[in-house]
């Protein structure tokens, strides 16, 4: 596991959980229509962190088993979902066995792993015919303060994997799927400043992993740019634009 990965998201579980925008509603029909997800399915969250997508999957009344290797991220999904099978494991050793599930699930997480390894053992658990399905949220940089919040936290990124990266891409086409289909969705997180412009930063692994002192520079320039923002300053609730990337492919 990356070391960002590691040491962020385990000193900053509470924080992501609070932090982090929810999926549009359309993502509903994507897990139908893409992922083919029902009541007679059974999927496999990896990478699962808190749960904030496995709330979405259980919407689709599939048997869901949620993969996770940060041991404070996993505790909090087994807080908020006790009834949600919950493992320890990674993408290179998914704890299932072979052929076991429809469906692989990587929200937010797969840049992280993005390794023939790792898309070799989702080939391993998924059937003949199951999809594997990735998906981001995604800040709208158009907006300029959306992409000064960006830069804000750019010098501190280091070798942490990222989506915009664009790394992730070069799997594919992979041996044993076919091809990824894309769709787009617009979405938004709506909170107070503090909740979603702030929190939503300090949750990022490469910044949750900084030392104290840095974090508060951090969140200081964040602060800053709100107050220097006429569409965000004395605001009790602003919406951070974003877009949902979903992608889906099938495993021959």
């Amino acid at each position: 596991m990356h070391e960002a990965a590691a040491k962020g998201f385990a000193k900053e579980a509470l924080t992501y959980a609070r932090g982090r925008p929810e999926y549009p509603v359309a993502v509903d029909q994507w897990l139908s229509d893409s992922l083919l997800l029902d009541e007679t399915r059974t999927v496999i969250d990896l990478g699962a962190g808190t749960g904030k997508f496995t709330r979405r999957l259980l919407a689709t009344g599939a048997n869901i088993i949620a993969v996770e290797p940060v041991a404070e991220m996993l505790a909090q999904l087994t807080r908020i979902l006790p009834n949600v099978a919950a493992r320890s494991g990674t993408a290179e050793s998914i704890p299932v066995n072979d052929a076991a599930v429809d469906a692989v699930v990587c929200a937010q997480s797969f840049h992280w792993f993005a390794s023939k390894a790792a898309l070799a053992e989702i080939h391993r658990v998924l059937k003949p015919g199951g999809r594997l399905g990735l998906i981001w949220n995604v800040r709208d940089e158009s907006f300029d303060w959306c992409a000064a919040m960006t830069a804000i936290m750019d010098p501190y990124e280091g070798s942490a994997p990222r989506y915009r990266s664009g790394e992730w891409r070069k799997l594919f086409p992979a041996e044993g799927f076919g091809p990824l289909h894309e769709e787009q969705f617009r979405n938004g997180h709506t909170g107070r400043p503090e909740q979603v412009i702030v929190e939503r930063v300090l949750s990022t692994s490469f910044i949750a992993a900084l030392p104290r002192p840095q974090q508060l520079v951090v969140a200081a320039r964040l602060r800053d740019l709100i107050a220097m923002t006429p569409s965000l300053n004395r605001r009790e609730e602003v919406t951070v634009p974003y877009r949902t990337v979903a992608f889906s492919s099938e495993r021959y």
